[in-house]
């Protein structure tokens, strides 16, 4: 980021709140709209396909669907900016949970698995909007711009879980099925965000950053900010693009996998929606609510040390789920809040990693295809948790997931190499 002159920038633009404060609202209204997929989406494909070794495809149907949502929105991103492309995105997820709420109501398999694929295009556009929020944000607080966006998320995505059976009931009511409520909420609430981020995200966050930027590219990217790693003087900082990508697609792996049959394991041991919904909203609000200390720990401490704990994190959840007696709800719940805890440190952490590798006109295209990462990686651990925890159960899918985050604990250290304070 630069100032207007060209010089390095120190501070953030004034366009700056004026974007943040839409995408914030923009956020709070989507949010509601993750947890339809996330709470009620295994167990509607188990109900209507009758087998638990299929409640995984939902999650990996969505993701999918995200994967390409999110190439499709970097797309649009970098040929006319963030508004077209965020508004679009959440206007095609409202279009996929209104056909899941379609095919629910008609006993559709294959339109209940072509509406999620749509549906995925919403949850991709909620992630890619912590992009926005840090297009304009100077180096040193861009680790907090990313995290306010993500926080934004909290609200809505802690009230939808835990609003699964005051849907369910509305749904009933209108004649369609109980678990297919969460959708109709979904429906409205990412319809609301494209609307609010259509008219009020002007100016546009990357087109402005590009335009500010173009002075001084050929002085090369800024210097690092008090508290942040210094990059490597050679090639086009890829270690930061590649560790930081690595990062995120490991934390979104074991995090996915985890979750997702977490509803079912429950359900199979004698517990209801209601119990379901109130562990899935605690991990929920972990993935986002610590988003304001984790953005400044990242500021200020440097993304690599934030990055490296998100693996011991993962683990201890992991552990942690898979030992805890399944009559306990409270166990479970403090293993995914763990859970979302440490996705959060990767998440934010490697966004940062990844935009300041970056210079504002190559933005949009490559966190498009980190973001086709991160949905393929929860795709995968979507399709093969099922069949983990039907072959081997949900002990060995919590532990195999806590083992594998600790991966990201090398790729943080080579990512950023160590010089000066960092």
């Amino acid at each position: 980021m630069t100032a207007r002159n060209g010089a390095p920038a120190t501070r953030d633009i004034p366009e700056q709140r004026r974007v943040l404060a839409v995408l914030v609202l923009a956020q709070l209204l989507s949010g509601a709209g993750l947890a339809a997929g996330i709470t009620v989406g295994a167990l509607l494909a188990e109900e209507m396909l009758g087998s638990t070794g299929l409640a995984g495809v939902p999650s990996g149907l969505f993701t999918a669907g995200a994967a390409f949502g999110a190439a499709g929105i970097g797309r649009i991103c970098r040929r006319w900016g963030r508004r077209p492309g965020l508004a679009l995105g959440y206007a095609t997820g409202a279009l996929g949970s209104l056909g899941v709420v379609v095919a629910a109501t008609s006993g559709s398999v294959p339109l209940l698995f072509l509406s999620l694929l749509v549906y995925g295009a919403g949850t991709a556009t909620n992630l890619m909007a912590r992009y926005a929020g840090a297009d304009l944000a100077s180096p040193a607080r861009r680790g907090r711009a990313v995290s306010t966006v993500l926080f934004a998320t909290t609200l809505g995505a802690v009230a939808g879980p835990n609003l699964v059976e005051v849907t369910g009931e509305l749904a009933l009511s209108w004649g369609v099925p109980r678990l297919a409520g969460p959708f109709l909420l979904a429906t409205a609430a990412f319809g609301a965000a494209a609307v609010v981020l259509a008219a009020l995200l002007r100016p546009d966050p990357l087109r402005l950053a590009q335009a500010l930027a173009r002075p001084a590219m050929p002085a090369g990217p800024p210097a690092p900010a008090a508290g942040e790693e210094r990059r490597p003087a050679t090639g086009p900082y890829r270690r930061g693009v590649v560790g930081g990508t690595a990062v995120v697609l490991v934390g979104q792996l074991v995090m996915i996998s985890v979750m997702t049959m977490t509803p079912v394991h429950m359900q199979a041991h004698g517990h209801d929606t209601g119990a379901a919904g109130l562990v899935i909203a605690l991990h929920v609000g972990a993935m986002f609510l610590p988003s304001p200390l984790t953005g400044l720990l990242v500021d200020r401490l440097g993304r690599r040390w934030v990055a490296a704990a998100c693996g011991p994190v993962l683990l201890a959840a992991g552990v942690l789920a898979a030992t805890a007696p399944p009559h306990s709800v409270a166990l479970l719940a403090t293993a995914l809040v763990l859970l979302g805890l440490g996705w959060n440190f990767g998440l934010v952490s490697g966004t940062a990693m990844v935009t300041d590798a970056l210079p504002p006109e190559r933005r949009a295209p490559v966190q498009g295809l980190v973001d086709v990462g991160i949905a393929l990686a929860g795709a995968a651990g979507s399709l093969a948790s099922g069949l983990v925890v039907m072959l081997g159960g949900y002990p060995a899918l919590a532990l195999a997931g806590g083992l594998l985050a600790l991966t990201v604990v090398p790729l943080a250290v080579w990512a950023v190499p160590q010089s000066g304070k960092s």
